[in-house]
């Protein structure tokens, strides 16, 4: 299966507010925190990046030949610090 897209949405996954209309071409991949696979597409047209799970029909070895970046997140990383202990 192929891993390109189209980018058909703009800042908000799925709300088709892109002008654009140009392939998104799969870039990398990475893991989030939780196991789940993504991938990077870029936008050859306009150079946007969003990432996207994978798709059940996407084929896997294909992603797993994308290189390996760090994970990626729209929010900042937060350290987890344990609370205080009262006495």
């Amino acid at each position: 299966m192929c891993l390109y897209s189209r980018h058909v949405d703009g800042r908000t996954p799925g709300d088709r507010a892109s002008d654009c209309g140009a392939m998104m071409a799969p870039v990398a991949a990475f893991v989030r925190r939780k196991g789940e696979h993504a991938i990077v597409h870029r936008c050859l047209g306009c150079g946007f990046e969003r990432h996207n799970r994978i798709a059940a029909d996407d084929n896997f070895a294909s992603v797993m030949r994308l290189p390996v970046i760090e994970p990626r997140t729209s929010l900042p990383e937060v350290p987890v610090v344990a609370p205080e202990r009262t006495a």
